[in-house]
């Protein structure tokens, strides 16, 4: 299972509205992870190139630099990446993108439809080989984006699972 909690598993906001745009700067995630952290490296790894901090926040690892993005490991390998504003895609998706424009941007977009009578989001799933982007939305905006393993990106959406 992912190694993460089903607390925030697209749980609709309590809180203010999700932003337009991202405030400030946005950093790009490809599908092959960050800069300096991607995909299926090992957790050990990353605790000695200095990127990852282990058990620093209430929700596990964190990255180091990028306060804005929460690792999902699976069997000690790097799988998923939860990110919020400011992160980006390469063609500029990120939380608060009208959905119509990810739509547009990603046109081999599958749709993905959360179970009725929950507070879970919908979604729109984006595979590029054994990679994919997740974008949980209400409809209208994108609320949430997750970047990583298409198999994992789409058991987090069936299984229901959060960064925490």
């Amino acid at each position: 299972m992912v190694a993460a909690s089903a607390a925030g598993s697209g749980v609709r906001p309590l809180g203010p509205q999700v932003p337009v745009r991202p405030i400030g700067a946005a950093e790009v995630v490809s599908l092959d992870g960050l800069d300096d952290i991607e995909f299926g490296a090992t957790e050990e790894e990353l605790v000695r190139r200095g990127v990852l901090h282990t058990g620093t926040d209430s929700c596990g690892s964190a990255l180091t630099g990028h306060g804005d993005v929460s690792p999902v490991f699976v069997d000690d390998r790097l799988v998923l990446l939860w990110l919020d504003d400011p992160m980006s895609t390469p063609e500029g998706i990120t939380v608060g993108t009208p959905v119509d424009e990810v739509r547009a941007s990603y046109p081999t977009a599958v749709p993905l439809h959360a179970p009725r009578r929950t507070e879970r989001f919908d979604g729109l799933l984006v595979r590029n080989g054994d990679r994919a982007y997740l974008f949980l939305h209400d409809g209208t905006t994108v609320r949430e984006i997750i970047a990583g393993y298409a198999e994992w990106a789409r058991r987090l959406f069936d299984e229901a699972y959060g960064p925490c």
